[in-house]
């Protein structure tokens, strides 16, 4: 873990972060105390270009500016967001047809129309990963009238409204006008709108007088949202200790993924600081280089695979037991699509094996290059334990510690890196995460049994048949390793005791949130 910051140092970051305040709009200053909230976030955006990236950061921003057409309730449903309802499907499967709502505000005071719907899932299609894998899979996409648009797809794919529900790499519908590579303006119909971004210092959101709620009650990001406060502040503020000093001094409403050990000092500081445990966030993952470098050749990847010990990993990224699970099953049990095949590849941590393997595979001894970040603290203390179990088994293991905008960058680059370390949120659909099932991700992995397992989960209408379907995904996923499942953990974050009505959830969102006065 983290060590603790000197006292003297843990002066001198907050003071940046107090010094960066300074620096917003007197406006905002002065209504801070009852209508604006101060969010720590683990760094800066790298755009705010939320169809762009599958970024967690930036869908955490963004998705108050933007909205999808459907989305996710408390208890992971797909349920209408900016369409009327749920869409009518044809028999095969193939033709989507949705009704949008009536009246539905952009925030350059124009109605929503179908238009708008079939440009930005036009341009989804182009720039997300994500969005790149659904549009293998249409045929055709057309507005049918002001409010009317139909999907059409060469073969039924089971996947298609969860991906166009999920906020990460979201599916925004923006205004068509405003539609451009890369963006320029921010355009959207959501309960809040871009207002100023300051690089390194804030991104500042203000309220939309103007927005269309749903009418259902609010459930997990479905139903009525309603903007509390004017302003939100999203500030970089990416040493996790900083975050913590900010939290406990009242600089901050909200403070986001904090070192675990940072919790006994968080339950302490009764009337300064509310700790906040997100259980099952998520999964951090290891993503391997498929097309480039040491790890191309899958029976290296494989002696890799043996060589790791996640549950070490775990231990060294969360400590507290509490907050970390070691197993190799990628959902949950109890959940439709929980499996245990291929587990037995899981938390091997043999370095002898794994020697003997990476020999006969043809190893040479080249570096194998891993890239993380301190933004996330627990990507960085799993990076160390898995360098020092690859050298336990004979590889060349280099540690390529950047920032988090760095890389993001790098990884686009197959020249750059063999293993990124990262994590998504737990989903209820296979397809949504981690990105590398999909086609064009970083990693680049493909494989004919990668083709065929997925073809298979996905043209599977039946969802009561898709969970064993899943199961040879995963089978496929633990023997070819293009990317390893080191288990799931809760978060830790924190808020102050004067926001009120906040509803943990994977990507924090804030509206129907306000500040006790």
């Amino acid at each position: 873990m983290l060590h603790s910051l000197s006292l003297s140092r843990r002066k001198a970051a907050l003071a940046l972060v107090l010094g960066a305040a300074a620096c917003l709009p007197l406006t905002a200053q002065s209504q801070a105390a009852k209508s604006a909230l101060n969010l720590a976030m683990v760094a800066e955006p790298p755009t705010l270009d939320i169809q762009s990236t599958p970024a967690d950061l930036v869908c955490i921003i963004m998705q108050h500016v933007y909205e999808p057409l459907f989305t996710f309730d408390a208890k992971a449903a797909l349920v209408p967001m900016l369409a009327e309802s749920m869409p009518k499907i044809s028999a095969d499967g193939k033709l989507y047809s949705i009704t949008l709502r009536k009246g539905v505000k952009l925030h350059n005071g124009r109605e929503l129309n179908a238009d708008d719907v079939v440009a930005s899932l036009k341009r989804w299609m182009e720039v997300s990963p994500r969005g790149k894998s659904v549009s293998a899979q249409v045929a055709d996409l057309t507005a049918k009238g002001p409010l009317a648009v139909e999907i059409s797809l060469k073969n039924a794919y089971a996947p298609l409204l969860s991906q166009l529900a999920m906020a990460s790499g979201m599916a925004a519908i923006m205004a068509k006008e405003s539609l451009a590579q890369p963006l320029r303006e921010y355009v959207g119909t959501g309960p809040y709108r871009f207002k100023e971004r300051r690089p390194d210092q804030y991104v500042l959101l203000t309220r939309f007088d103007g927005y269309s709620a749903r009418a259902e009650v609010a459930s997990g990001y479905g139903g009525k949202r309603v903007a509390m406060v004017e302003e939100l502040r999203f500030v970089p503020v990416p040493n996790a200790n900083t975050r913590v000093e900010g939290a406990l001094a009242g600089q901050f409403h909200y403070a986001d993924l904090l070192p675990i050990e940072a919790l006994a000092r968080l339950e302490k500081a009764s009337g300064k600081a509310v700790p906040i445990m997100t259980p099952s966030f998520g999964f951090p993952y290891l993503v391997f280089n498929t097309k480039d470098g040491s790890l191309a050749q899958q029976p290296v990847r494989k002696a890799v695979q043996i060589a790791l010990g996640e549950g070490e990993m775990l231990a060294a990224g969360f400590g507290d037991t509490r907050f970390f699970i070691a197993e190799g099953n990628h959902f949950p049990k109890g959940t439709p699509f929980y499996s245990d095949a291929g587990t037995s590849n899981y938390n091997e941590r043999d370095a002898r094996k794994a020697k003997a393997q990476a020999e006969q595979a043809g190893y040479k001894g080249d570096p194998i290059r891993i890239l993380t970040s301190r933004q996330y603290d627990f990507h960085y203390n799993m990076a160390l334990i898995m360098a020092e179990q690859l050298k336990k088994a004979g590889f060349k293991a280099e540690l390529n510690v950047v920032e988090w905008a760095t890389l993001l960058q790098r990884r686009a680059d197959p020249k750059l890196w063999d293993i990124y370390i990262t994590h998504s949120g737990l989903f209820p659909e296979p397809m949504l995460s981690p990105p590398q099932l999909g086609d064009g991700a970083p990693g680049w992995w493909s494989s004919p049994a990668k083709t065929a397992a997925l073809a298979a989960l996905n043209q599977e209408p039946n969802p009561a048949k898709r969970g064993a379907l899943w199961g040879k995904v995963q089978q496929v996923v633990y023997d070819e390793v293009p990317y390893i499942h080191v288990g799931k953990f809760a978060s830790l974050s924190a808020r102050a005791p004067a926001l009120q009505g906040y509803t943990p959830f994977t990507y924090p969102f804030f509206w129907n949130t306000s500040l006790k006065n």
